[in-house]
């Protein structure tokens, strides 16, 4: 009676561990995101036979409680995400809560991560810690506030993004703090693997089709006197956003971040210049 979260490879096949493998041998039932490309693994770890069933984000309650079922029958379950460690960025969490309500023993077994393995390799310093935010909303208020709490961040940022909006996100960040260090690493751990390092200002006009898995990492910063913005830059962002169609609350969160002034103030302001 136990669930086993499998950390699988998120691109060279040859990062699963043995204790993944022996993991997998063991299982009664694979619960995977996608049970084509669990298959496909299957099928190269020579475990072709194996149970496979569908967790993902259209699953229903019913469906999780199902799983969770076969647990307090005696089964023993392995849940592996698409690529990488499960639960950072995917449904596993539901089937994890699910298990522990049911009294089920969680037992992870460790290996390749996207969010490690390029905080490793962007040579960004990470003694005092990151945050990992996963993917960003697309639009909307949503979208401004998580850009509002990427940008007040003092640590590491780490993002996960489509390859088709990390143009667009590099700008958006960029706009909000243009001299903070970044790097974009995509393909991790595939032969095309790259790490693209800079300040996001020179991203602006960065026009490169940007292709494969791609994990934003923003560095460190420390909001200096020199960098407070004046009450004439603050007026000129504010009215810049709201040109652009922002609502007066995510534009207030965005310029807040940006300004380190507090959100009231900011708000108030946004609501007199929106007035005018």
């Amino acid at each position: 009676m136990t669930l086993y979260v499998v950390s699988t490879p998120i691109g060279n096949l040859r990062d699963i561990t043995l204790r993944a493998v022996d993991t997998l041998k063991l299982a009664d039932i694979v619960v995977a995101e996608d049970t084509r490309h669990t298959r496909n693994l299957l099928s190269h770890l020579e475990l072709g036979g194996k149970t496979v069933r569908a967790l993902h984000d259209h699953s229903t309650d019913a469906e999780v409680q199902a799983l969770a079922d076969e647990l307090l029958l005696g089964k023993t379950l392995a849940y592996v995400s698409d690529a990488g460690t499960p639960i950072v960025s995917d449904p596993g969490e539901r089937l994890v809560a699910a298990s522990i309500a049911a009294g089920v023993k969680i037992v992870p077994v460790p290996g390749a991560s996207a969010v490690l393995s390029a905080l490793v390799g962007s040579g960004l310093s990470a003694r005092a810690g990151f945050r990992f935010l996963g993917f960003l909303p697309r639009d909307g208020a949503a979208r401004s506030e998580a850009l509002a709490r990427v940008i007040e961040t003092p640590e590491i940022v780490i993002l996960y993004e489509s390859p088709k909006r990390t143009g667009d996100t590099l700008r958006d960040l960029a706009g909000l703090c243009p001299e903070r260090e970044v790097v974009v690493a995509r393909e991790l751990s595939k032969h095309y693997e790259e790490f693209v390092r800079g300040r996001l200002a020179e991203f602006v006009q960065d026009a490169r089709e940007w292709m494969g898995e791609i994990v934003i990492l923003l560095g460190p910063f420390e909001r200096g006197e020199a960098g407070v913005p004046s009450d004439a830059d603050v007026e000129a962002r504010i009215l810049a956003l709201l040109a652009e169609g922002g609502h007066a609350k995510g534009v207030a969160d965005r310029v807040a971040a940006w300004s380190g002034r507090p959100r009231r103030e900011v708000y108030e302001l946004v609501v007199s210049l929106k007035g005018r």
